[in-house]
C-alpha cells in the first residue's frame, strides 16, 4: 500500500513541475548563442588541457 501512495506522489510531482522542455532546455548553460557556447567550452577543457603544462613549469622554475 505505501509503494502505491510513493508512486502517486511521485507521478503527480512529476505533473506539476512547470519546466520548460525541448533541446537544451534542462542544462545548467545556455546553447542558444554557438559562439558564447564555443569559448565557454574552450575555456573549460583548454584550462583542464593547461594546467599540467603550468604546474610542471611553476615547478621547474622554483628554486
Amino acid at each position: 500500500m505505501l509503494g502505491v501512495s510513493v508512486r502517486r506522489f511521485a507521478t503527480s510531482a512529476i505533473r506539476r513541475s512547470h519546466y520548460e522542455e525541448g533541446p537544451g532546455k534542462n542544462l545548467p548553460f545556455s546553447v542558444e548563442n554557438k559562439w558564447r557556447l564555443l569559448a565557454m567550452m574552450a575555456a573549460f577543457f583548454g584550462s583542464g588541457f593547461a594546467a599540467p603544462f603550468i604546474v610542471v613549469r611553476h615547478q621547474l622554475l622554483k628554486k
